[in-house]
């Protein structure tokens, strides 16, 4: 895995700095994870030690929930409507249910990283990561499918 850090923070960096020249911005997501893997691939490398690279994932998803909840409960704005209100056309409760099930996904997703990190060997750790952790939030994201359709607007 050390091994294929290194490329993978460059490939990183090539692939937000041609976003960036075909655009002519970055969108916050894409700079966000650019910054989380050279920080955590850079501290990987730097300490030859794969357990800040094991611990990314819990770290990018705990932040993710505790945005969405500190945005909800303490500046009283609901930031994954801010971030999708473009695209879909909600009622308020709408966003509350989709906000409360993200912020609890990735608490749990957080947690499924840990439990198999821990406990697992690297090979099915890698796996887990590469394979497991999209399909999950694939379906998890389908599963919200009824949600969005209940409490759509009628524009």
């Amino acid at each position: 895995m050390i091994e294929a850090i290194l490329p993978l923070i460059i490939a990183t960096m090539i692939g937000t700095a041609l976003l960036y020249w075909s655009e002519k911005k970055i969108p916050k997501v894409p700079i966000i994870s650019a910054l989380i893997v050279a920080l955590f691939g850079g501290l990987t490398l730097y300490f030859d030690n794969k357990i800040f690279f094991y611990m990314k994932p819990t770290i990018v998803n705990i932040l993710f929930a505790g945005i969405l909840f500190f945005g909800n409960y303490f500046f009283k704005k609901n930031l994954l409507k801010s971030l999708l209100e473009n695209s879909i056309q909600l009622e308020e409760r709408g966003w509350d249910i989709l906000n409360i099930r993200w912020i609890l996904f990735f608490i749990v997703l957080a947690l499924l990283n840990e439990l198999v990190w821990r406990t697992q060997t690297e090979d099915l750790w890698v796996k887990f990561k590469v394979f497991g952790i999209i399909p999950i939030t694939l379906i998890f994201t389908v599963f919200q499918i009824k949600v969005i359709n209940k409490f759509k607007k009628n524009v």
